[in-house]
């Protein structure tokens, strides 16, 4: 009885612990902050502003930029000398589905063997404790993208919009999009076939529509009613539809479906062989979420990558943003800004074509919040902007520079994680009372 009632203490401490943890996050929030001195950069596309101030309040930004009045009582944190930005929008990722890929108990990318595919909803399974979160939080990602993984099926599933803050509530938006493949993986997935692949696709989605029409020809061993269901969004145009597509050929294809369902909003993913059909990308206003440094041809369908595939698909006129499917996309977000960077440094290189420093942050902040349908909240420093701010001691684009300030939400975040915490216990090992293994 006694051990119940000890359990039943535990219990109630730590439903007090999370009360009063939500309490005090919500203080924080109301807090109105003056971010002062430093060179401030929208996120907009626009060029950086000397001198600027950042106010925010109740979790919102009220107003960036020089001739700014710093509020009665704000708190007022010194940026002269650095670097003033909105946090970066990871423009995908799987964070918070996998600890360690190659172990089954940690990775919850996909629906596995559920039988389900376009009704998966990955938004439970994002874990805000895994370590991803912390580590690139502290490399200023305040934002992701958070897609499922293919089962069995060319569809996926729902995926979210999540927040890294130092908190257990990490989605900004559940089913904020569906996701597919298409091309080589979605070949592999209906029965090794890019005619399969591209019948299967049409198939499905005329499924969903006999199924909304309530016909008799709804075929459930094709399509499931749950899956039918989910689809019914994309059909409406109310969810986008994001799509693995690397080839141009495939892309060409998926254009030809969109005009068969005007309505849905496809998203292209990846997208290496853009460039080759970027007019028609521009034309049909497919907005593409592509790896930046795709420059070889890992397989047939990336045979013609190319580093300027971002900087020629901008110059097109796509709406193009940075995101890093397949590479590193459960842990490495970090990488985001090298990436960015490095697209500014191809401008250098003769006859090769890259984004302006600009440019370049904007597809790491704006632009993919704007082609996920969160940009009237997120992804710059614009009043009304949900307030996800950084202070940088650097160029934000540069390796060298790191963050002394993140903010999400209006809260200041702690800015250490465990393999921090493990780098500092053993760079100078010294011995405790208890062995290292028990000593936190």
């Amino acid at each position: 009885m006694k051990r119940v009632s000890l359990r039943l203490s535990w219990a109630m401490l730590g439903v007090a612990c999370a009360f009063a943890g939500s309490v005090a996050g919500n203080e924080a929030n109301a807090e109105t902050i003056a971010i002062t001195g430093g060179k401030i950069v929208i996120g907009d596309g626009s060029a950086p502003i000397e001198n600027g101030i950042v106010i925010v309040r109740d979790g919102s930004v009220v107003a960036a930029g020089t001739a700014v009045a710093v509020p009665v009582g704000a708190r007022t944190i010194d940026a002269s000398g650095k670097w003033v930005t909105p946090g970066v929008f990871a423009g995908f990722t799987r964070l918070g589905l996998s600890e360690v890929d190659a172990v089954n108990g940690t990775n919850d990318k996909s629906g596995g063997n559920s039988g389900f595919s376009a009704a998966i909803d990955i938004a439970p399974a994002i874990d805000p404790f895994r370590s991803p979160f912390a580590v690139n939080l502290s490399a200023v990602v305040t934002r992701a993208v958070v897609a499922p993984d293919v089962a069995n099926s060319i569809f996926a599933g729902q995926g979210a919009i999540a927040d890294l803050g130092a908190d257990s509530d990490a989605v900004t938006k559940a089913r904020a999009f569906q996701f597919a493949v298409f091309g080589e993986a979605g070949a592999a997935n209906s029965g090794g076939s890019r005619a399969g692949n591209y019948l299967h696709f049409r198939a499905m989605l005329r499924e969903a529509q006999d199924y909304a029409a309530g016909r008799d020809t709804f075929d459930d061993d094709l399509l499931k009613a749950e899956d039918a269901k989910a689809l019914l969004a994309v059909l409406r145009g109310e969810t986008r539809l994001l799509i693995h597509v690397e080839g141009a050929n495939d892309m060409l294809r998926l254009i030809e479906l969109k005009r068969e369902f005007p309505v849905i909003k496809m998203v292209f993913v990846g997208a290496t062989e853009g460039w080759r059909v970027a007019p028609q990308l521009a034309q049909a206003g497919i907005a593409v979420i592509a790896s930046a440094l795709n420059d070889l041809p890992a397989t047939f369908e990336m045979l013609g990558a190319t580093q300027s595939n971002i900087g020629r698909m901008k110059a097109a006129g796509v709406k193009v943003a940075i995101g890093m499917i397949n590479d590193r996309d459960s842990h490495q977000l970090r990488y985001t800004t090298q990436y960015a960077g490095n697209l500014v440094s191809l401008q250098r290189v003769p006859g090769a074509t890259g984004l302006s420093w600009d440019e370049a942050f904007a597809a790491v902040s704006s632009v993919p919040a704007d082609i996920m349908g969160v940009g009237d909240r997120h992804g710059s420093l614009k009043s009304g902007k949900a307030a996800d701010v950084v202070i940088w001691d650097g160029d934000p684009l540069e390796l060298s520079s790191a963050p002394t300030t993140v903010i999400i939400d209006g809260v200041e975040q702690p800015l250490s994680n465990r393999q921090q915490r493990l780098r500092d216990r053993y760079a100078r090992p010294t011995e405790g009372d208890l062995p290292k293994a028990y000593d936190r």
